[in-house]
């Protein structure tokens, strides 16, 4: 039994502590919100945060979690940061078939939560790592603009 902090609740999951932490929250735990992509932390899409920083979901095991905090995007919206870019993400219809939006929105969320004014430099090397194969890649640097305007 492993012990998590999850969007501030407690769980026990019982998975080996190598198993990556995304498939504990999609199979143990039907948090869903966090996608598979590629297995192999290059397309973003399985984007948490661990203590605040993103991390690739699909490569981070839970042992490696244990006494830390996970934040999921089912729980993103409750953080001011999160909500506006949350919001900023409807505003400019960001998402087109939405598969890789919810690692999108956790990675712009850290940039901004470190960041509050990024500029085009700091906006591609925090978004660099999630790939979005609709290619809105135009929509998310204005939507990052705007959810940093909102939070100024």
């Amino acid at each position: 039994m492993v012990q998590l902090n999850i969007n501030g609740r407690e769980f026990g999951v019982e998975v080996d502590p190598s198993t990556p932490i995304l498939w504990a929250l999609r199979d143990n735990l039907n948090m869903t919100g966090t996608k598979f992509g590629c297995g192999a932390a290059l397309c973003g899409a399985c984007t948490v945060h661990l203590d605040g920083a993103p991390v690739r979901a699909c490569v981070t095991p839970v042992g490696s979690a244990v006494g830390r905090k996970i934040t999921t995007i089912e729980a993103i919206g409750q953080d001011p940061v999160g909500k506006a870019v949350q919001a900023a993400w409807i505003r400019h219809d960001v998402p087109q078939c939405g598969y890789c939006q919810s690692g999108q929105v956790m990675s712009a969320t850290a940039l901004l939560r470190a960041n509050r004014a990024p500029n085009d430099a700091d906006i591609d090397s925090a978004m660099s790592g999630n790939i979005c194969r609709c290619g809105t890649y135009q929509r998310i640097r204005v939507a990052i603009k705007d959810a940093a305007a909102t939070l100024a």
